[in-house]
């Protein structure tokens, strides 16, 4: 994904639950749901950040003292350095977490949820001079606190976005139950439908479950009240889980 995206917030009615979720539009016709992280997260990443960054300018410090005078002229460019490019090389060569963001469960991506590049992580990082005017960063928490994607000036001039990572996806546990053939051949579509009942029954109140296993009631041949448990069991059979069955 390459090519540039047409980022907008998601768009919602006022009858479903408001969110903070970034939606974005790849010209693939891709919808990506991109979760945009507070300022609470982003401060404590940060101050993780700044942690690991004094303890190592402490620790490079007492070594450089031994140097006299050349190693306290290294310990100022090493000072410009981590002070500068800490962000930005873990940003960028790190798939946009620094420590402090990997530990916040955080990212930085590009507007249109692509991976962030130099150019834009050093614009980003450059500006923090402007976000903490006139002290303590005032001015990126006002940014961050009137943005509904919470972007600070930095993130705003470099079309960044700080957003929290999805866990990895795992595979739904089906119910517990002895597996069985389907009592006539499923196509593909029957095959995703039964299957995603089964993945979802842990999400859907027993009403609901019952109100969609009682619809295949009779095609299954089973009574109202058992339809929910042969679905379950046929969802069982098609993951090949029985004996016999391939």
């Amino acid at each position: 994904m390459t090519a540039a995206a047409s980022p907008r917030p998601d768009e919602r009615s006022s009858s479903q639950a408001l969110d903070t979720r970034y939606h974005v539009e790849t010209p693939e016709g891709i919808d990506l749901l991109l979760r945009p992280a507070g300022v609470i997260p982003r401060a404590l990443a940060y101050l993780i950040d700044l942690g690991i960054r004094l303890l190592a300018m402490f620790a490079l410090f007492m070594l450089l003292a031994f140097l006299g005078q050349i190693g306290t002229g290294l310990g100022l460019l090493l000072t410009f350095i981590t002070t500068w490019w800490y962000m930005v090389l873990f940003e960028v060569l790190n798939q946009g977490r620094s420590p402090g963001k990997q530990m916040m469960g955080l990212r930085v991506v590009h507007d249109d949820g692509t991976p962030i590049g130099w150019s834009a992580s050093l614009l980003r990082n450059l500006l923090r001079f402007a976000d903490i005017l006139p002290f303590g960063y005032t001015l990126g928490l006002l940014s961050c606190l009137s943005n509904p994607a919470f972007k600070r000036l930095g993130d705003l001039a470099a079309g960044t976005l700080v957003i929290y990572r999805d866990p990895p996806p795992s595979r739904p546990q089906l119910p517990e139950t002895a597996p069985e053939l389907a009592p006539w051949p499923l196509s593909l579509e029957e095959q995703r439908a039964v299957m995603s009942f089964a993945e979802r029954a842990g999400n859907l109140s027993a009403a609901r479950r019952e109100e969609l296993a009682g619809i295949l009631a009779e095609p299954l041949g089973v009574e109202h009240d058992h339809a929910e448990a042969r679905l379950n069991a046929i969802a069982s059979g098609l993951l090949g889980n029985g004996r016999g069955l391939a």
